[in-house]
């Protein structure tokens, strides 16, 4: 067992060397951004109903403790039912455990799309109606995705997408205890029903379709979670995909920081006009001395002036109203939606002044945070409107940028929900100008609208100031 677990690790290191001088080449031959979830590294786990496969993926996810491992079951997958087919569902005469039951094109395309680092709309399968749930489940930006069923070692299609292939095995009497236990709790079925298509079903097609996928596994567990040297395996497997992610990751951000160095500073970038009153607003700001009260006040109305010049890169299109005087004039009027999306916590500041200038604006949430060893930014929330992609334009706000690594993901996750990069207006009081190179490089259509352009070493204080803590 030692020399077999050696042997597979060995595999394992070796494949992950030849992926790092791939990765390596990659960021020396392109320049632009690509995030961490860019390429989900997708581990298989299949084996008979009931051999752990499930408790096996959630040990996993509970070992490593991290947002970005996400676990999606095959039974999502279900075909949908004919009539006469869902008749036999209800007694029990169905065969659910043919791969003929699975819709794998639909598997296929949301692993394609999740492994291109796009949005992948998962279904949602009821066992109690035998039917798909109109509403779906969405996934997007995991950096490693554990795919669990019976079949996730079956097609062909799927083995090509696959970094890991694990077979779960467990003896037979402890396969149907374990199924009798799970769809009488969880899926509301009855005993007789349950042995019914286990004999019926079930043990015919594990030794027809299931078994055989052995053979393409590279990790057989057996005793599922109670193997510990299998699960060590598996975690060392995905903490070292998940290293490798992080060094590709830092390595292509710095590499911008190189490129962007001789670069002038892009025409896209508007800095707000230095008038008198705004260098006053802007010394009653920084000066020490100055209460919350007031700091608050004056950054507020500078926010809204943020927000004002933000709204000059918005389509317009004509239009004529008539005034309470009777006359008729000639203006203009905002082509569409505009929408905000708030980069938590510091874009928090600038939302009073946006909803002084836009009251009824609707918003959606980033929370990026900086990795506090490595400095690399990581993607830990997201809500946006549910139509944000067809919204005339997207304001994105955050009160500092320095190095730009929240913001280019940002826009980088706006993109991947289908929003045209012409139509982000990034608005921020201040930003360092290597942020602002690395930012227009990457994405030389977006407008940005910047308070002033400060030192590249200049730490975040604003949120400090502004919400007091």
């Amino acid at each position: 067992m030692q020399d077999t677990v050696r042997a597979t690790m060995d595999a394992i290191q070796g494949a992950s060397s030849g992926n790092m001088e791939n990765l390596d080449s990659t960021i020396a031959s392109r320049a632009h951004y690509s995030p961490p979830w860019a390429d989900v590294s997708i581990i298989g786990i299949a084996g008979s109903s009931g051999s752990g496969k499930s408790t096996l993926s959630q040990a996993i996810v509970r070992k490593l403790n991290l947002p970005w491992v996400v676990i999606m079951s095959m039974d999502s997958f279900y075909k949908r039912l004919t009539p006469a087919q869902h008749k036999k569902a209800f007694e029990n005469d169905y065969d659910f455990d043919s791969p003929e039951a699975i819709d794998f094109d639909v598997l296929v395309d949301c692993l394609r799309d999740l492994k291109a680092g796009k949005r992948a709309e998962i279904p949602i399968y009821s066992f109690e109606k035998h039917d798909r749930e109109e509403k779906t489940t969405s996934i997007y930006s995991p950096h490693v995705l554990i795919l669990e069923g019976i079949f996730a070692l079956y097609d062909p299609r799927v083995l090509e997408l696959l970094d890991m292939k694990i077979f779960c095995e467990a003896d037979a009497d402890t396969c149907l205890s374990r199924r009798l236990l799970r769809d009488v709790r969880d899926r509301g079925r009855d005993v007789e029903g349950i042995i019914k298509q286990w004999f019926a079903w079930v043990k015919p097609n594990f030794e027809k379709y299931v078994d055989p996928q052995r053979k393409v596994a590279d990790i057989i567990v057996p005793r599922g979670v109670e193997n510990r040297v299998a699960m060590a395996m598996v975690v060392q497997f995905i903490e070292q995909k998940l290293l490798e992610k992080s060094r590709h990751h830092r390595a292509a951000l710095t590499r911008l920081e190189m490129e962007a160095e001789s670069k002038p500073l892009s025409r896209k970038v508007t800095v707000l006009k230095e008038t008198p009153q705004l260098k006053g607003m802007n010394t009653i700001i920084h000066d020490i001395d100055t209460s919350s009260e007031d700091f608050i006040f004056y950054f507020d109305r500078l926010a809204a002036l943020l927000i004002e010049q933000a709204l000059n890169n918005v389509s317009f299109e004509s239009t004529t109203v008539t005034t309470s005087a009777g006359y008729t004039y000639n203006g203009l009027r905002p082509c569409g939606n505009v929408s905000a999306v708030i980069l938590v916590r510091g874009g928090a500041a600038l939302e009073t002044g946006l909803h002084r200038v836009i009251p009824d604006c609707r918003t959606g949430r980033v929370l990026i945070q900086s990795n506090l060893r490595t400095g690399e930014p990581e993607l830990h929330y997201l809500k946006l409107p549910h139509d944000i992609d067809q919204h005339e334009a997207v304001l994105l706000l955050d009160a500092q940028m320095s190095s730009g690594g929240s913001a280019l993901m940002a826009v980088q996750v706006l993109v991947d929900h289908g929003v045209k990069l012409d139509r982000i207006v990034l608005a921020t009081y201040s930003a360092g100008r290597m942020g602002l190179y690395r930012l227009t490089n990457v994405f030389p259509d977006i407008a940005v609208v910047v308070g002033s352009v400060v030192p590249d070493v200049e730490e975040r204080w604003v949120e400090k100031r502004y919400f007091r803590c």
